[in-house]
């Protein structure tokens, strides 16, 4: 008897609420209460005419420097490994240079051997010279002695010259970093012996720091609004989240031709820390080309219809359905094209059924 009890009970709630149902969805039946909602006015801000385009991170040209050895030897001294930073100046290795520091030494010794030849030359044309000059020497004699000091001479500034050879090598055994940036690889070891005879072998390649750039092709259709200065925003697959900077620094005078369309290069400088970006990533662009005065609501006032966009505009108390054209959107607003004016009172939030 419970049982059934229950049973019946159970299904009486079942009928009226399914009789609560039937009354308010029928035909003229009641309709839900509208909810709070606010008028808004159209508002006349700048916005932004944009560009938007795909791209690819990648180094600058020059931004890559490989970096070797002039002078042949053992590797004495490596300080660099792959990842570290360097600064402009700092030594990244050093050659054995005993050989060339003993080269140096025979060098400035001939030298000093070749200052006393023309020592000894220049005195014996002062003695030639005072003998000539009482008739006891011939002209001959003078004209001899001073060729050989010249002849000296010319010895002595080639001895300089080879002294000032040494010294030159000598100073490639220090290698240094002719940039600050980032080492990105290493093709030697320390005790290793590198022949520099024919070509300079190279030791590391050092990243320049903030050498990368974004490349961005821009279809032929949108090109011509694209002018060096304009400013840019992009993202990368990688930071979906994150928005980085930067301005158009010039636009390739050729286009190619990629799936039958025209694509123009446009080389985008990145501003600020891009310490995060690496060459090859893929990016989303937005290049901002022009700016101009527009009338703009807030995102929510914009509401669709089977595609369609539209505002509720309050008439004389009621609200009223208005199809519009939108553009850009940008901080919270929606531009608006066509389809509203400046005096309009826009409805947001819940309305009222129309009729």
């Amino acid at each position: 008897m419970k049982r059934g009890a229950a049973i019946a009970a159970a299904a009486a709630v079942v009928a009226v609420a399914a009789g609560l149902w039937w009354w308010q969805a029928r035909p003229g039946g009641a309709t839900a209460a509208p909810g709070p909602s606010r008028i808004v006015t159209p508002e006349r801000r700048t916005v932004a005419s944009s560009v938007l385009a795909t791209g690819v991170v990648r180094l600058r040209v020059g931004a890559e420097v490989r970096v070797g050895s002039q002078v042949s030897g053992i590797v004495q001294e490596l300080n660099v490994t792959v990842g570290s930073h360097i600064d402009r100046g700092a030594v990244i290795a050093r050659i054995d240079s005993r050989g060339i520091e003993a080269r140096l030494a025979q060098a400035r010794a001939q030298g000093k051997v070749i200052e006393q030849d023309v020592a000894r030359a220049r005195i014996e044309l002062a003695r030639v010279q005072r003998l000539e000059a009482q008739k006891l020497v011939a002209q001959s004699e003078v004209e001899d002695r001073t060729l050989a000091l010249a002849e000296a001479a010319a010895r002595l500034e080639k001895a300089r010259r080879d002294v000032a050879v040494v010294e030159t090598d000598l100073g490639y055994t220090v290698i240094r970093a002719p940039i600050a940036g980032t080492v990105a690889s290493v093709t030697t070891q320390k005790g290793e012996t590198v022949a520099a005879s024919f070509t300079t072998p190279t030791f590391v390649t050092i990243i320049e720091d903030n050498a990368l750039q974004l490349v961005a092709m821009v279809d032929e259709t949108d090109i011509g609004g694209v002018a060096a200065g304009n400013p840019v925003r992009f993202s990368v697959e990688a930071f979906p989240a994150d928005e980085f900077a930067g301005r158009v620094e010039r636009i390739a005078p050729k286009g190619a031709i990629i799936s039958g369309v025209v694509n123009y290069e446009v080389m985008i400088g990145i501003d600020g820390p891009a310490e995060r970006l690496k060459p090859d990533m893929t990016a989303n662009v937005t290049i901002e080309t022009a700016q101009r005065e527009a009338l703009v609501v807030p995102n929510e006032a914009i509401l669709r219809d089977d595609g369609a966009r539209y505002v509720m505009v309050d008439s004389d108390g009621k609200p009223e359905r208005r199809d519009v054209n939108v553009g850009a959107r940008e901080g919270g607003f929606t531009e608006v094209r066509r389809g509203l004016a400046a005096d309009d009172r826009v409805r947001i939030g819940a309305v009222a059924p129309t009729e």
